[in-house]
């Protein structure tokens, strides 16, 4: 029986952005880098970003996510 590995977060980047902290997640698969982003407030956290092909792009999206929701 095979198990895959397990893909933990790993956290490169973490930044403040209005009253959110964005925390930007690099994985590698294959040879194929990907990125999403963690969004966290006072209330709870989501998956802002589930793919971004670049860490710019993660955190534009990520900026976007939180500003649609003030």
């Amino acid at each position: 029986m095979f198990f895959a590995e397990p893909d933990y977060p790993h956290i490169v980047w973490a930044f403040n952005y209005r009253g959110w902290k964005l925390e930007i997640d690099r994985s590698e698969t294959e040879g194929q880098v990907a990125y999403a982003v963690w969004a966290s407030h006072a209330d709870g956290c989501a998956i802002a970003v589930p793919y971004a092909p670049t860490q710019a792009e993660a955190i534009r999206r990520g900026k976007r996510y939180v500003d649609s929701r003030l």
